[in-house]
């Protein structure tokens, strides 16, 4: 039984394993979305003993006002925008270009921080479970996608413990195959469906990708 709240991400990603199990074939990978997908992402790796990764994200956050998104960038140059948000605030073609380099930069910084050097997993004829905290608009899932199809996976699914009804929307309405435990009515942020919310740090997020990697059970 899915409760009304988590009490923090790792507990959110046992209970969100639950409903991916039957995803457990040979071929299934976990992709966590940086950082606080990770700890969720663990668990549901864990639970499925298949490897885990990092799908790395950016939101393109409004320079006035950066919790609002009007889109996101992922690896390999994928850049997905939020068109007529953008439109509605007049954003200019510098705007959008300072904003996404500015981005892109920390995007490669923790590329580097989280795998160590090592190679990402290979995604080709393989189905790729995408795992982050929550979805507020959907756009860092939605670059994640684009990225996961682009590697060459043959399924790509978003499993997350909580979403607001428009991320479900727009990513179902993009062909997206999405599981989420709580769809709440009334959705403000990610975090009121955690008693704890604290901040994922790289460490942590480097930990539990050599831990999976060596299969701890921590």
């Amino acid at each position: 039984m899915t409760p009304s709240r988590f009490h923090d991400r790792r507990d959110a990603g046992r209970l969100l394993a639950e409903r991916v199990a039957s995803l457990a074939t040979a071929q299934t990978v976990v992709l966590g979305l940086p950082r606080g997908g990770v700890p969720v992402a663990f668990e549901v790796a864990r639970s499925l003993a298949r490897p885990l990764d990092v799908l790395v994200v950016r939101k393109l956050g409004v320079p006035f006002q950066l919790e609002l998104a009007f889109g996101a960038v992922g690896e390999d140059d994928t850049r997905v925008l939020d068109s007529p948000f953008v439109q509605r605030l007049g954003l200019s073609a510098d705007v959008l270009e300072q904003v996404t380099q500015r981005e892109r930069a920390e995007l490669d910084r923790r590329v580097r921080r989280y795998r160590g050097g090592r190679p990402a997993l290979e995604l080709v004829g393989r189905t790729a479970v995408i795992v982050d905290d929550g979805l507020a608009t959907g756009a860092s899932a939605l670059v994640a996608v684009d990225v996961a199809r682009m590697r060459g996976a043959e399924r790509v699914i978003v499993a997350v413990p909580v979403s607001s009804r428009e991320a479900l929307a727009r990513l179902r309405a993009a062909a997206v195959e999405v599981i989420s435990l709580i769809v709440p009515a009334n959705f403000m942020a990610v975090g009121e469906w955690y008693e704890d919310f604290s901040q994922t740090t790289d460490d942590e997020v480097v930990s539990l990708l050599e831990a999976s990697s060596a299969g701890d059970e921590s």
